[in-house]
Parts: C-alpha cells; structure tokens; sequence
C-alpha cells in the first residue's frame, strides 16, 4: 500500500554536525499489516515516521502509495495532504485533541475535517452515534459529551485519541509509543483498544514501542533497525516463536556488536 525505495534523510549537511539519520531504507506496507518497530533512542523510527507521515522530505529516494487502483509517488506531497490518509497518535495524550473544545466537539471536527459550520451539524443524530461509539471505550465518555477535553484523564484523551483516528478511516495508522506516557492500567486499555480496532476495521498500523512483550505479541511483522537502517523485517510466522533472547542474538549478529543495553529493547 505505501513503499518506500531508497530512502535517505541527512541533517546538517556539509556541517561539522552533519547527521545520516536514515540509510537507504527500503519498505512495503501491505494493506492489512501490524508492523511493530523497534530499537533503540537514535535508531531512526520517529524519523522513519516523519518521513512517511510527510513531516520531513527525504534527502534521497522515493515515496509511493497505491490506492487499489494505481501507485503514485507522494515524495513530495506536504503534511497536510497526506494527513487525509495517514493518521499518528503520539506518545503524549495531550497532542491528539483540543484540550478547550468539548468532547463532542473534537469528535465533530474528525468527522467533519475542514467543514465549515461546525454546531450546525452538531445535532441529536450525531450525538446519539458519538454515544455509541464513545460506548465502545468502556470508560464513561459516552455521558460526557459537554465536557472540555481537558477535564479528561491521561489514558481516556489517548482513548478518545485512538477512537477519533479509526474514525477518520485511514489508510494507515502511525502509533507512536501511544502507550509510554501511561500507568500500566491505562497502557493496557489503550493497547487491548488498539488491537480491538485493528482487528474490527482492518486497519493498516504501525506501532512503535520500547515494551518488548507487545512488540511481540501485536502484529503480525515486527522491524528492528538501528543506526538508520531497517535490520531485521520478521514476518508473522518467524515472529509468533521469537523471544527475546533470539532478537538480542540476532542482533550481536547482524551488527557484530553487542546492544549497549539489553534492555533498551523492553519498557
């Protein structure tokens, strides 16, 4: 569904502080996968991220999506364009909505993206599915629909985060650590949420985590990279028998180093 060939990205360029923060990385996304990734701080995925999500424009290399019909690049498509089908949760809960909007607000303006004439839309009908689907997060929203977002818990903003993105239908979901800033409670809601929706609206994810237990139990591919470079792409069959002691040796490895931290690979 997207693919990437080739892809580059240098700050700094001819600068003492000169930064190759991706190297020639190549990349399908099937429609339907749930790619988890991980590696360490520095490794390349927020910037993987950005490339894909159109934040930064590529040093080098060639972005494509294929709508089911044909494939066309969006190399050079900005941010904004591309937000229409890619969506991004990131790991602070506070980012994914208007904390001074009422939560019927938010919701409105995610199904209504750039409609003018927001509170005249905003009838009983729409009430009454928001309800419904605000039901669906086990938290009481439902019965809150007038309160400003900002009165909401950490994990109930992330949830509403989630719930308004799957909302907006995109072609992929960019996860971003959506679960670090959480207490462990609220972080399983958010990923049993997460896989729920995945699995009921088939959507296309990836999910970037330092908890290894989800990055292998969530999905059916799992990248590791390192240093800007993609180096392992283990598919569903491999991943379901991996544990943690076979990513470690597989990175002594490829990489012909130890890890600086085992550990970077968990919480």
């Amino acid at each position: 569904m997207i693919r990437l060939e080739h892809i580059g990205i240098v700050f700094n360029a001819h600068t003492p502080d000169e930064n190759i923060a991706l190297k020639d990385i190549n990349l399908s996304i099937n429609k339907g996968d749930f790619i988890t990734v991980i590696g360490s701080n520095g490794a390349g995925k927020s910037t993987l991220y950005n490339i894909i999500a159109g934040t930064f424009k590529p040093t080098s290399g060639h972005l494509y999506m294929d709508d089911g019909t044909a494939e066309r690049e969006i190399t050079g498509d900005p941010e904004y364009k591309r937000a229409r089908y890619i969506g991004r949760i990131f790991q602070n809960p506070l980012l994914g909505t208007a904390g001074k909007m009422r939560l019927e607000d938010n919701m409105m303006i995610c199904c209504r993206k750039g409609w003018k004439g927001l509170r005249i839309s905003l009838n009983n009908k729409m009430r009454a599915k928001f309800r419904e689907q605000l039901a669906m997060l086990n938290m009481g929203l439902e019965d809150r629909l007038n309160d400003n977002v900002e009165l909401l818990s950490g994990g109930q903003r992330q949830a509403l985060t989630l719930l308004m993105a799957v909302m907006s239908k995109p072609d992929l979901l960019l996860l971003d650590e959506h679960t670090a800033a959480l207490d462990p409670a609220n972080a399983k809601i958010i990923m049993d949420l997460t896989l729920k929706f995945a699995q009921e609206y088939g959507l296309t994810v990836m999910m970037i985590t330092h908890n290894m237990q989800h990055a292998l139990n969530y999905g059916n591919r799992l990248l590791m990279m390192d240093s800007g470079e993609i180096i392992m792409d283990i598919a569903q069959q491999e991943k379901a028998v991996l544990t943690m002691d076979d990513i470690v040796t597989r990175f002594r490895q490829i990489k012909n180093r130890t890890l600086e931290n085992d550990a970077m690979l968990l919480q």
